[in-house]
């Protein structure tokens, strides 16, 4: 069974709204949820997740909401923490680290910080046995993937294409796949531009799909109810799980 995993921006348009939406998706097929820490300057997303990033930060967002969401959803869900490294920095990693795992949260991504760079906090990860999770592009070399890949635990997050989350892109990446499964077994999902009408095509050859801007949209659109969102992108998590499966 492929592996369906949802990213929503944490407490926008409040609390109460994500925990609700979060657990639909969860009713409907969604496997791991990847909850995105609102940041002024999200420089892997595309604009509609960096709308919605806008919205929830002029809306009063603080790390706070995150951890009141957390604590509600990760005891039904596989909860990531899903940020950039500024917040968590000025936070202190130990400390962001810490609270995850006492909310029970089993892993972090954070699209800007180099491998290279996350070596310094690995440890503190490991001590928590949290999983830090290793980013792959399709740019990427042989060497280099043996290289960011040989202590890669959970899953290994494959970039669809050079760029940013929700563009149409497409690049062949049955080489890459074919690299990744030489030095690992750990399971790849892969990311960026994964929607209904992709999401069948993409999931070929890996373990399963990361979708966020096709559910952010429909966050973002004003003339729909709060219910009516919830409804939307639980049907569309429903539909993909299905395509990803068939």
């Amino acid at each position: 069974m492929k592996r369906l995993v949802g990213y929503i921006t944490s407490a926008y348009p409040d609390k109460e709204f994500t925990i609700d939406l979060v657990l639909a998706m969860k009713e409907k097929g969604v496997d791991s949820i990847e909850l995105g820490i609102p940041f002024s300057d999200p420089v892997a997303d595309g604009p509609v997740i960096e709308e919605a990033n806008v919205r929830a930060l002029q809306k009063g967002f603080t790390f706070a909401d995150t951890l009141a969401i957390t604590k509600a959803i990760a005891s039904h869900i596989d909860t990531l923490w899903m940020g950039y490294f500024n917040p968590f920095y000025h936070r202190g990693m130990q400390r962001s680290i810490q609270e995850a795992k006492e909310l029970g949260v089993s892993g972090f991504i954070i699209p800007d910080l180099p491998y290279e760079e996350a070596l310094e906090y690995k440890p503190l990860f490991d001590e928590q046995g949290l999983a830090l999770i290793d980013f792959v592009a399709p740019t990427d070399t042989p060497e280099r993937i043996a290289k960011i890949l040989k202590d890669a635990r959970k899953f290994i997050y494959l970039v669809a294409y050079a760029g940013i989350t929700g563009a149409s892109k497409q690049e062949k990446l049955d080489h890459i796949v074919e690299q990744i499964r030489q030095v690992t077994n750990t399971p790849i999902y892969l990311g960026f531009g994964v929607d209904e009408k992709t999401a069948k095509e993409k999931a070929k050859n890996v373990d399963g799909v990361i979708v966020g801007s096709a559910f952010i949209k429909i966050l973002l659109d004003e003339d729909l109810t709060r219910s009516q969102k919830i409804a939307k992108i639980a049907k569309i998590s429903e539909n993909i799980k299905e395509q990803i499966n068939s």
